[in-house]
């Protein structure tokens, strides 16, 4: 007698074949049958008009501390999410020592707490994850870690840094990350970037990276990442793919023939990208590292000071490395998401008053950890990297409070809407491919992104005619749409589309 059976629905292997009618049997919290006969159940949902699909996983997430907010926060398995992956763009919370957890916080958007990786892990299982959640070690946290914000670190800070990342890799960490527009991780050069991924491949865990510039230096910044991959024979996932800024529209292609060229050679080069013409970061991103470096008092001085000079800093053409999107938008592109001034949040620098950039500087200077989405990508450009097939699904998505990027609410349900089932970009099966077991693989998530007997019975079932997101960057918390079903390792987490209100997830090392 199986657990559950899923009966009637189109069942898709997440591998790309086409979807066939099945009957789905789950027992012990994995698929133990798929078939037009597959016996009795103690339970069965009858799933006649839904695809039935592996639950989706999303490679590229800022959920770290999801598990400590008030409340299970199912935001991700409403979208049809059953395991995602954290520690992206550098940034993991952990290893963190106490002088840094008050700028940690500022930057998560929760507490912070001082500790070693496998702390972290064990306080995120005990404060009880609501899907299941893999975790990155990154770059700019060892950075901060053992140098602060300084620029430079001695051999001997490096060798801490390949200490600790080896610590968390024994931990469980899933992979290295890094954010090269961010500082402290901008500060790094290649040389020490390839000593940290010849740690993660003594283990044999990926590197997944921010590329040190998406919009002018996009050629420059995949080679880094590439050689980074050569020398330290790693896999390489290239984070949120995308050319930011109207000088660089029209040059996914040069990405994707960049890719490929990559794994012609021998490396393991993948990707991810997000469905939406706008990103989300802090506002400082809009200010060139030389203006972020030192850390916040010393930004705060810089913002206090002559204000031509940081403009003529932000203005400059010539190729940075690291922040600096001023140049790849413009004031109606930049919404205000979060600042400690309400009066500010949901407008664009456009809408208030007084020069755009100034005002820029003036709500950094008041609230160094404030939020935006930014405007930087064209259709065209977003189109060819969502149906390149090297390229996975990810969402980047914030925390789930306030107007955070309609991708943390909806991202999947969006790609499946408007791009597959609207804009008839892919087939589903290719489609449902890079939502599961295409962001699987990369991070050695066994068992997981697959519909076959044996594989965990993680899964998601959705309407394909309504399968939807109508979440918008002004009002981007609404509720996806068409996705009625969703199984953690065969437990019924959303039925008839509603959290069931239990916490099933689990910390996956």
């Amino acid at each position: 007698m199986h657990d559950l059976v899923l009966r009637g629905g189109e069942v898709h292997d997440g591998l790309g074949s086409p979807g066939v009618r099945a009957d789905v049997a789950v027992s012990g919290g994995r698929i133990a049958a798929i078939g037009g006969s597959v016996g009795p159940a103690r339970r069965v949902l009858d799933v006649a008009g839904l695809v039935v699909a592996p639950g989706f996983v999303d490679p590229h997430c800022h959920s770290d501390l999801v598990p400590v907010l008030p409340g299970p926060q199912p935001f991700k398995l409403l979208q049809g999410v059953t395991t995602e992956v954290n520690g992206n763009c550098g940034f993991s919370f952990a290893p963190v020592r106490e002088r840094d957890v008050e700028v940690m916080s500022g930057y998560a958007g929760a507490p912070v707490t001082a500790g070693t990786f496998a702390e972290h892990l064990a306080a995120m299982e005990a404060a009880g994850p609501t899907n299941h959640m893999a975790t990155l070690v990154g770059h700019s946290t060892l950075r901060m870690a053992v140098a602060g914000w300084e620029p430079e670190v001695s051999e001997a800070a490096l060798a801490e840094m390949c200490a600790l990342a080896a610590e968390a890799f024994e931990a469980g960490a899933c992979g290295l990350s890094s954010g090269l527009i961010y500082p402290p991780g901008s500060f790094g050069d290649t040389d020490e970037l390839v000593a940290l991924a010849k740690v993660a491949h003594r283990y044999g865990r990926p590197y997944t990276t921010h590329l040190r510039d998406e919009g002018a230096g996009l050629s420059d910044a995949l080679d880094e990442a590439i050689e980074i991959s050569r020398r330290a024979r790693v896999a390489l996932q290239v984070s949120h793919c995308k050319t930011a800024g109207p000088r660089n529209h029209g040059r996914a292609g040069m990405i994707l023939d960049r890719l490929r060229s990559a794994r012609a050679e021998g490396l393991d080069v993948r990707g991810d990208v997000y469905p939406y013409l706008a990103g989300g970061t802090t506002l400082s991103a809009l200010l060139p590292p030389s203006v972020l470096a030192g850390g916040i008092e010393a930004l705060r001085d810089r913002l206090a000071g002559d204000p031509s000079a940081l403009r003529a800093a932000a203005e400059d053409p010539a190729p940075i490395r690291g922040t600096g999107l001023w140049r790849d938008t413009t004031p109606a592109g930049v919404l205000i998401t979060g600042h400690t001034d309400q009066t500010v949040v949901g407008k664009t620098l456009a809408d208030l008053p007084g020069d755009p950039f100034a005002t820029a500087c003036a709500l950094i200077a008041a609230d160094p950890a404030a939020t935006m989405v930014i405007t930087m990508m064209a259709e065209p450009d977003v189109r060819r990297l969502l149906a390149d097939p090297l390229l996975g699904i990810g969402s980047d998505n914030g925390m789930p409070v306030g107007l955070e990027h309609p991708r943390t609410w909806g991202c999947f349900p969006h790609f499946l809407g408007a791009y597959v089932r609207d804009a008839a970009l892919l087939p589903l099966p290719e489609a449902i491919r890079k939502i599961t077991s295409a962001n699987a693989r990369p991070f050695a998530l066994r068992d997981r992104g697959l519909l076959t007997p044996g594989a965990y019975a993680d899964i998601t079932c959705f309407d394909p005619a309504t399968v939807s997101h109508p979440g918008t960057y002004t009002a981007p918390s609404l509720p996806p749409t068409g996705i009625p079903y969703v199984l953690l390792e065969g437990d019924p987490v959303i039925t008839e589309g509603t959290f069931t209100g239990t916490r099933k997830g689990r910390i996956l090392r």
